[in-house]
């Protein structure tokens, strides 16, 4: 009987049909690589059950070296949205600290992040995964379930199952917006929403709903949208476009850059914000600072957000006190130029 060989680098490289050193490239993470010929290099990996020594001994020793970050968004409107690069700058402050790196990859659907969360946990790529924009029945508390992959999910505890969860209050953020401007005076209120599949924006909608109800509001209305600018500047036009005592007189918003949108909207109409219509933002980043009027918003710290996902998936990982599910302050009204009565 002979002893089965050791598997090697130089194995991976000839079952995937490649050098050496583009499976060194693969395994750590560098560009210079097409997805087709990385996924190769992983999936000749995975058949001969090889993984580098780093990685090995990270898994084994609780050390955390890499973790992942997926988002199904287009990478443009990545680029734009303040919320995203706000958050992803708190999660990287205490992987810092760790000397840990972040793994983004920008996805088309959930279906294809539940291949690459397989692929990440199986090829020893990361040490764990951040899960964020939860959708009714979302597929992947099952997948990292199955796998037992450690993970932080970003999103109500309504939507993601067992998992670990961080999360904001949405309905009551909604309720107390819309209620404020109800107490201004308000009695015809729009939501311009986002996503529609969105577990958040279902949140929001029907805690808007229940308060319009509860407020006895004679006007409520609400629009979907993609979370884009330009969306946001479509939605705003369509709703301003009715007559003056059929149009909304204040309009909240699911994030700043579709609130600002809406202010240009405003003004392109020959409105004057607040005197003909209030507009109220979500997320308050510095632009909501920088408009004028400065934009009333729904406030919260989505750099420390970002920060205590990290930190709680670290508490995942290593089995420490950080890793249970919790919520973090509640989004709360800052008051500025572009709410008034009506």
């Amino acid at each position: 009987m002979t002893t089965p060989s050791r598997v090697t680098i130089k194995d991976v490289a000839a079952r995937a049909g490649v050098s050496k050193g583009a499976v060194s490239l693969a395994f750590n993470h560098k560009p210079g690589l097409s997805e087709a010929t990385r996924d190769r290099i992983f999936e000749a990996a995975r058949q001969l059950g090889w993984a580098p020594n780093l990685a090995a001994r990270s898994l084994a020793g609780r050390r955390v070296d890499v973790v992942g970050l997926a988002i199904c968004r287009p990478a443009r409107l990545l680029g734009l949205e303040p919320f995203y690069m706000e958050f992803i700058s708190g999660v990287e402050s205490v992987l810092t600290e760790h000397s840990c790196s972040l793994l983004l990859r920008l996805l088309r659907t959930v279906e294809e992040e539940v291949g690459l969360l397989d692929s990440w946990w199986r090829g020893k790529h990361v040490s764990g995964s951040i899960l964020v924009d939860f959708r009714a029945d979302d597929p992947r508390v099952a997948a990292v379930e199955r796998l037992g992959m450690p993970v932080v999910a970003v999103g109500h505890p309504t939507l993601t199952g067992g998992l670990t969860s961080v999360w904001t209050d949405d309905a009551s953020a909604v309720t107390e917006a819309v209620r404020y401007l109800a107490a201004l005076g308000h009695r015809r209120v729009a939501r311009v929403g986002g996503a529609a599949a969105l577990g958040h924006t279902a949140i929001r909608t029907a805690a808007f709903d229940a308060a319009a109800r509860g407020l006895e509001l004679s006007g409520a209305w609400q629009v979907a949208t993609d979370f884009s600018g330009e969306a946001g500047a479509r939605a705003t036009r369509s709703l301003l476009s009715a007559s003056a005592s059929d149009r909304p007189t204040a309009i909240v918003y699911d994030n700043d850059i579709m609130a600002v949108a809406g202010l240009s909207v405003a003004s392109e109409m020959g409105l004057s914000v607040p005197g003909d219509v209030s507009l109220l933002a979500w997320d308050d980043s510095q632009l909501c600072r920088l408009t004028h009027p400065t934009l009333s918003a729904m406030s919260h710290d989505v750099h420390g957000f970002g920060a205590e996902v990290a930190r709680t998936l670290f508490g995942v990982i290593t089995g420490g006190e950080a890793g249970g599910s919790h919520p973090v302050p509640t989004p709360v009204l800052t008051p500025r130029g572009s709410t008034a009565p009506p």
